[in-house]
């Protein structure tokens, strides 16, 4: 089932506030964290259209857009080292150097 255009659109506002993209990358990781990964993954890929950075994370990572699509698609099946640097690579550009300061987002 795919999502409505509305909710597209709303997580894109929502995501404007830099509050609500740290308490959506704090719920993120705490859903892999929890083992949903299809739910981490298809969270982490609503961030990355919501702040538009599916090109800077694969010039980061030295791979094409792609490939970090494919990594938070409905299938994807990245390696664990593949999704921290992502998860961390979206901390540093959200300016959370540590993880008490993701903590302090809760």
């Amino acid at each position: 089932m795919g999502l409505t255009r509305d909710f597209i659109e709303t997580v894109m506002v929502l995501c404007e506030d830099p509050k609500y993209r740290k308490a959506l990358l704090l719920e993120i990781v705490e859903t892999y964290l929890d083992g949903d990964v299809e739910t981490g993954n298809s969270m982490l890929k609503d961030y990355l259209n919501a702040t538009q950075s599916f090109d800077w994370i694969a010039e980061q990572m030295g791979c094409k857009v792609e490939s970090i699509r494919r990594m938070v698609g409905p299938k994807g099946n990245a390696t664990s080292r593949n999704i921290f640097t992502l998860l961390k690579l979206c901390q540093r550009r959200e300016g959370i150097e540590s993880s008490e300061q993701l903590l302090a987002c809760a």
